[in-house]
């Protein structure tokens, strides 16, 4: 039997370590080969002030613990390296420029972790249209709360790696996503932080051949978000 070769579109946070666990469940469709990430280099995000450090984007997350996930999953990691600043203009063709690299290695799909905003998946689902690869949203649709428990007692190790401050305060960031941080969010808050209200580091769970340690640096705000700098230890 052939299975369609796929990649997992990686943020280094829960709900993709979760995508890729219900991919690599569904074993009679797909094959998981590697992850998919972009990275940028730049003082924004966690850190020391001014200090060019690769990180994924958005997440903050430095390339160091993202090659350790690499290692940990047993799975090679795509990475799309953008400018900054980088305009959608670049952005567009480099991750255009990813795709016929993935489907010149015969990658059929890709996995995203997406929980419920249509945006979110339409603009994916429209990026992919007649590239030769085929999103995939494996959660789509779950209670995210029950998601989350799900994650939480599955074994998932997750940490908050960056916060929007106008939706949290600072002192959630660099905390432990487990059960009694679901009770401490305010109201109107996703328990998975689907709106951007939280970002996480996955750093044990399901798929992990090791857990991977490392320690909280500085805390650094900045455009209205606050990140934490993990340092492999």
């Amino acid at each position: 039997m052939s299975w369609a070769r796929a990649v997992v579109s990686w943020s280094s946070g829960k709900d993709s370590t979760w995508a890729l666990r219900a991919a690599v469940a569904d074993w009679g469709r797909m094959e998981v080969v590697g992850l998919l990430t972009t990275t940028s280099t730049a003082p924004a995000g966690a850190g020391q002030q001014g200090e060019p450090v690769e990180r994924i984007s958005m997440h903050g997350v430095r390339r160091a613990l993202l090659d350790a996930q690499s290692r940990a999953l047993g799975l090679p990691v795509h990475v799309v390296e953008l400018p900054w600043p980088c305009s959608n203009a670049d952005y567009q063709a480099r991750m255009a420029a990813r795709v016929e690299a993935l489907v010149a290695d015969e990658i059929e799909i890709v996995v995203f972790g997406d929980l419920f905003l249509e945006d979110v998946r339409a603009y994916r689902e429209r990026m992919l249209e007649g590239s030769g690869l085929t999103p995939v949203f494996p959660l789509w649709g779950r209670d995210t709360r029950e998601l989350a428990l799900e994650m939480i007692d599955g074994g998932l190790v997750a940490t908050l790696s960056c916060v929007d401050l106008g939706k949290l305060p600072r002192e959630f960031v660099g905390r432990r996503f487990d059960a009694q941080l679901l009770a401490d969010l305010p109201a109107g808050i996703d328990p998975c932080g689907e709106r951007g209200e939280f970002h996480t580091f996955v750093s044990a769970g399901p798929g992990f051949g090791s857990a991977i340690e490392f320690e909280l640096g500085e805390v650094v705000e900045r455009d209205g978000f606050a990140w934490v700098d993990l340092i492999a230890s």
